[in-house]
């Protein structure tokens, strides 16, 4: 049996639900996973269902007819196959702690990605890299360069196919255009502490404001720094015993987690853009065990 996941974005109407799930139970198709929001708010409305096509009915024959459903609606919506991995570009430059931990829960299976390769403004991770038969990209990056630099990253995504970006604590501001033209696409990492300690060594600046508590946020990059719709986040406690060298090795592991799920949240097609904010569904049952390995 095939699996498809539909995503749908529209107004929020009366009869949508009806409309979808009775499409899909005349091709002989089976709902194994649904998840829906109303934004009162915005008047939006949200929905993914995982399905099997259990008679035979192709990806293409479900796609074909579909938009007379959608039409009515005005509804945005996408098929994907479950069997395919989504294209991810990875980019990092002299903390590797996010870096490394997804490559091992891409090579363990964990999460179920195609990485097309590493990009980097230093060298320190391309053996790491390269043992890993990934491509590795140095792209160095200056005042002088940057522009030249950024149009080489997107040649590497055109290249690839690239579907998705991950800042695996890559230290370099993207500009607004790079940032427009992958809307959506680009995920990065940062800690929690700003906007209160900002530049460098903001553990340390945290260690010494006796701060109780350590977190990261992982979120859709904009022209806004650090600014952009939060995908995930998490915290852990800090108690007066602990060092500053402490600090900086909880928030790595912090940092890492959260940006995994945020990952996997985005592959699994889980997340939605909802103007500043983002809609996440929780985990389907097919990804719920390997979410968990984090």
């Amino acid at each position: 049996m095939k699996s498809y996941v539909l995503t749908i974005t529209c107004d929020s109407k009366r009869g949508i639900v009806a409309a979808i799930t009775s499409y899909l139970a005349d091709l002989g198709c089976n709902i194994v996973d649904s998840s829906q929001f109303d934004d009162l708010e915005t008047g939006l409305f949200f929905m993914r269902l995982t399905f099997h096509s259990e008679n035979g009915v192709s990806g293409e024959e479900i796609k074909a007819g579909f938009d007379t459903v959608a039409k009515p609606f005005d509804m945005q919506y996408r098929f994907h196959d479950s069997d395919e991995r989504m294209k991810v570009l990875l980019m990092v430059s002299r903390f590797g702690h996010c870096l490394n931990d997804l490559l091992y829960r891409w090579k363990i299976g964990a999460l179920p990605i195609d990485i097309v390769g590493v990009v980097s403004n230093h060298f320190d991770y391309q053996k790491v890299v390269v043992n890993h038969d990934i491509p590795f990209h140095h792209i160095p990056v200056t005042k002088a360069n940057k522009p030249q630099a950024e149009a080489r990253i997107m040649e590497v995504v055109e290249q690839t196919g690239t579907e998705l970006i991950v800042l695996a604590r890559y230290m370099q501001i993207l500009s607004d255009q790079m940032c427009q033209k992958m809307s959506g696409k680009i995920i990065n990492i940062h800690h929690s502490f700003l906007p209160s300690f900002k530049g460098a060594n903001p553990y340390k600046q945290a260690y010494q404001r006796g701060v109780k508590l350590i977190g990261a946020t992982a979120h859709y990059v904009t022209a806004d720094l650090d600014e952009g719709p939060i995908i995930e986040q998490d915290v852990a406690r800090i108690t007066h015993a602990q060092s500053a060298d402490d600090y900086v090795s909880i928030g790595r592991d912090v940092e890492s987690q959260v940006l995994a799920r945020a990952v996997h949240a985005h592959i699994h097609h889980r997340t939605f853009l909802n103007g500043n904010k983002t809609i996440v569904f929780p985990p389907s049952p097919g990804s719920y065990k390997s979410e968990r390995m984090g």
